[in-house]
């Protein structure tokens, strides 16, 4: 991540949801732990590539989720190193699982902030999605998919798709958020399958698993939370949940979209 992608470490330390002092350590023993074994800095051989996948695909992730956040040359560099991922292994389909995910939320990058601030999905302008993008995720899921193979990229790629079209299917997204969440068992996507049963018109049950979440100094969990309180109704906590999360924020978007929800309340 810090040498692909120029991350700086406390950007690191947050897609690991870790302190910088944690993260500052782990650097420290990787850059000895590579010194001291000698592991050179070059692509390895064929056979050695699918038991290094895993880690690869997550790392190119990291880097574009960093990015999506607001640097758009590290989404771009992320894309394009999935794209040499798949070249180097075209039978992989979780390598073209990732790519087509990254192509799909990429593709909305001009319509998520517009002047400063943050949209929303669905009050997104959809001429402002980049449609050719779009289409080839939507080409990768539909010819990948089809496999006996359905790794948790790829099934990301499959929400991400359905994310594009109008209307969003809902349902269709929570059952694939289920597949994932027994695939995984993480509980960031616990968080996001929460807010597929909102937008599916379930935000008590929708809440019932954030609550069992243990992600507090994870911002997104303390907006969806505060998200879910705002539409049940319950307004002191919603404010209490999104002031938690303007105390996490690290972009100005972000900041702007939740003192926007706060000042609403």
């Amino acid at each position: 991540m810090r040498t692909l992608g120029g991350l700086a470490t406390d950007e690191i330390a947050r897609c690991f949801l870790v302190s910088t002092e944690t993260m500052k350590r782990r650097l420290t023993r990787a850059r000895m732990k590579i010194e001291t074994a000698g592991i050179p800095f070059r692509v390895p051989p064929g056979h050695l590539l699918p038991e290094r996948l895993a880690a690869v695909l997550k790392v190119i992730y990291l880097i574009f989720n960093e990015g999506y956040g607001g640097r758009a040359d590290l989404a771009s560099e992320a894309i394009r190193l999935a794209r040499v991922l798949t070249g180097l292994m075209p039978d992989e389909p979780e390598a073209f699982g990732l790519l087509a995910l990254m192509l799909c939320h990429d593709a909305r990058r001009s319509a998520r902030v517009v002047d400063g601030h943050l949209v929303l999905l669905e009050d997104q302008d959809h001429t402002l999605w980049n449609s050719g993008q779009i289409a080839e995720g939507r080409s990768i899921v539909d010819r990948t998919l089809t496999g006996r193979h359905r790794g948790p990229y790829l099934i990301q790629a499959a929400i991400a798709a359905l994310q594009t079209e109008q209307p969003v299917d809902w349902p269709q997204i929570v059952a694939l958020y289920d597949e994932l969440t027994s695939l995984t068992r993480s509980p960031i996507v616990e968080l996001n399958r929460a807010v597929a049963l909102a937008q599916a018109s379930l935000p008590e049950a929708a809440l019932t698993i954030v609550e069992r979440l243990d992600l507090t100094n994870y911002q997104y969990f303390h907006s969806t939370r505060g998200e879910l309180l705002r539409r049940l109704g319950r307004t002191e906590e919603a404010r209490t949940a999104y002031r938690q999360a303007l105390e996490l924020a690290h972009s100005d978007p972000e900041r702007r979209f939740l003192q926007r929800r706060l000042a609403a309340l």
